[in-house]
């Protein structure tokens, strides 16, 4: 019924947009029986969250000056789903019996999410036909109709998939359909009476999250350790791994100062410095080595990666891959379609247009300053040139002197490349990776400007919890404690030699949904530093942008539990110590201090433009004053 008021705008061309708005709006209105319902379209819309918005707010995504039946299938699943949270959905209840670790939470959120959708699907065809397209759509762009095991899946889409199949009401499509064989033949024993008693409670929301909690219990999202998922096929390796790594941290910490190891969780453990068996010595002279040792020329002669199953230290400083030929280092533009890559362009030149204010300014202050490293100075007793008339009064005083001339030139000013280096792991989605493109693009701009050259890059996985390399793991007879265990991909969104005109579409592809997966900083770290190392500048800026510490489960869960992180650590003093780099780091929500040497910590994604663009202007008046203090020392 509801979905009779939306009308087919694709094939009527940009001017009907505020038509269709008003059409979803209505629709949304409708289903979920709110009147007083606020419809908000912003170019990323982050409804997944719950409790993201304030009470009867529906954020949808911006629609596209040309319509396509993608985006509007797009934008009608959206609304539907979102009418029918508002109708169904109480956060109270929702609120009370939330479990703790960010895969139960993931899970627990899809469950009841899944919910209200059923209960309109049984209620409104239409609704039914939108939310299930809908659905076949995201999920075959997060790569899942190519999974070949179900632990390339996140456990919150497939639960969704699970439920709505149970409830019926809709067909799935065939990506639901192989997203449902991959979990039945995993869990299917487990859940069936699970997914019965959720079917039973639709419409008692208390007695559906108890059952919630039941499901997150029996598939064991909640752990101890921060909530990461051990799936049934890793726990023989997984528990192992963790009883090594919980020894290997408990004879590091009886011989650490008690300020360090005092009152540390087993994730925090993590973050601490290497262990204290090896001299401080010792372990000055592994990480001296350990960027040059585990890393070999990659097939272009510039671009470095691991070797596999390097030992780049001691047995705990020692990090390995266990696969690399499921890697990729890809274009940006070779990752999206022309057409979507525009569209999303265009998503972020909408964002640009109402955001950039401050950030703008500052740019602006950093074109300053570097414009007035630029400075012109001037050279005297020249034979030809301007008449120098500061030099009359001497010839008056005794015309024997010649005339003195002068001629202005330019300052040396050193060639200058900064890379800038984007976290596209999944927990970056939405606000956050918005603000991040929308600086790099600005940056780009303004440093291309004052002649220096720019590069943007993102790390990221091409599939969730371990793709390719964990299968190939698992069909070797799973070998304990096998190093990284996830398929790299390392995006370029703009070489330093191209033109910002020319690679400017491809920072909208940080907005596509897929894109985001998880985090191995420590490699793609060493990967952007093996690029700025091959330049021939002679100041090279490396910049990176990230929300958190490595993630990545499937790695995580077969070696000790700070396994990534250590490895960071090492990449970190490597380039701190040795690199003639300049290395600095933003983390949003995350305290990179830790970390990184020179770093800063947003509370706020909207600070981040403007920390960028203050921290680059710091660095370049660092400069300017080391490089005035030096010349007036030489002329003394």
């Amino acid at each position: 019924m509801a979905t009779n008021q939306y009308q087919s705008y694709a094939e009527r061309g940009p001017s009907k947009i505020e038509a269709f708005k008003t059409a979803t709006t209505a629709a949304v209105k409708a289903i979920s029986g709110r009147e007083d319902a606020t419809v908000v379209f912003t170019p990323i819309a982050n409804n997944q969250k719950f409790g993201s918005t304030p009470a009867g707010e529906v954020r949808l995504p911006l629609p596209p000056q040309k319509l396509t039946a993608e985006n509007v299938l797009r934008l009608r699943g959206a609304a539907d789903a979102m009418a029918l949270r508002l109708k169904h959905h109480n956060s109270t209840i929702h609120a009370r019996r939330m479990p703790s670790g960010k895969d139960a939470i993931d899970a627990y959120n899809a469950m009841e999410q899944t919910r209200a959708e059923a209960l309109g699907v049984e209620q409104f065809q239409g609704v039914a036909q939108n939310i299930s397209l809908a659905l076949e759509q995201r999920l075959t762009l997060e790569g899942y109709g190519l999974a070949r095991t179900h632990i390339q899946i996140q456990m919150g889409d497939a639960l969704k998939v699970l439920i709505h199949d149970r409830c019926g009401g809709f067909k799935l499509g065939p990506t639901c359909k192989h997203v449902k064989e991959l979990f039945e033949a995993e869990y299917g024993e487990k859940l069936d009476a699970h997914l019965d008693a959720l079917k039973a409670a639709l419409g008692n929301q208390k007695a559906y999250a108890d059952v919630e909690r039941q499901i997150i219990e029996t598939l064991e999202l909640e752990k101890d350790d921060g909530g990461r998922e051990l799936d049934d096929e890793e726990s023989e390796v997984g528990d192992e791994s963790e009883k090594n790594a919980e020894q290997k941290e408990s004879e590091s910490e009886q011989e650490k100062d008690s300020d360090s190891a005092s009152g540390q969780s087993e994730s925090q453990a993590g973050t601490e410095e290497v262990d204290g068996e090896a001299s401080e010595d010792d372990q000055n002279s592994q990480t001296e080595s350990m960027l040059e040792s585990a890393m070999e020329p990659g097939s272009d002669g510039k671009q470095m990666r691991p070797k596999p199953g390097h030992n780049t230290g001691g047995e705990h400083a020692r990090y390995k891959v266990y696969a690399i030929q499921f890697d990729q280092v890809e274009d940006a533009a070779n990752l999206c379609d022309a057409e979507e890559l525009a569209r999303l362009r265009l998503q972020l030149d909408r964002q640009l247009a109402h955001l950039q204010g401050i950030v703008a300014r500052l740019a602006n202050r950093l074109q300053r300053r570097l414009m007035a490293q630029q400075q012109r100075s001037w050279e005297f007793d020249l034979e030809e040139g301007m008449l120098d008339a500061s030099r009359l009064a001497r010839i008056v005083a005794n015309p024997m002197y010649t005339l003195s001339f002068k001629r202005e030139k330019e300052t040396t000013f050193r060639d200058t490349v900064v890379t800038l280096l984007i976290d596209n792991s999944g927990s970056m989605r939405g606000r956050p990776i918005t603000i991040a493109a929308m600086t790099a693009d600005i940056l780009a701009r303004t440093l291309e400007r004052c002649g220096v050259k720019v590069e943007i890059l993102g790390f990221t996985t091409s599939q969730w919890k371990g793709g390719q390399s964990r299968k190939h793991w698992a069909e070797h007879g799973k070998p304990a404690n096998p190093g990284r265990l996830n398929d790299l991909r390392h995006i370029v969104y703009k070489a330093a030699d191209s033109p910002w005109r020319r690679a400017r579409r491809n920072l909208g592809l940080m907005l596509r949904e897929g894109i985001l997966k998880e985090n191995i900083d420590g490699e793609a770290l060493a990967w952007a530093h093996s690029r700025l190392i091959a330049r021939h500048e002679q100041r090279r800026i490396l910049m990176v942008i990230s929300d958190g510490a490595p993630v990545d489960d499937s790695t995580l869960s077969v070696n000790p539990g700070n396994y990534l992180e250590q490895h960071l650590r090492d990449v970190i003093a490597y380039i701190e110590n040795y690199s003639p780099v300049q290395l600095l780091a933003i983390g949003i929500g995350h305290d990179v201090t830790r970390y990184y040497r020179r770093a800063v910590t947003l509370m706020d994604a909207d600070e981040l433009g403007g920390a960028v663009m203050q921290e680059l202007t710091d660095l370049f008046e660092e400069d300017s004053r080391t490089a005035r203090s030096y010349g007036a020392a030489m002329v003394a």
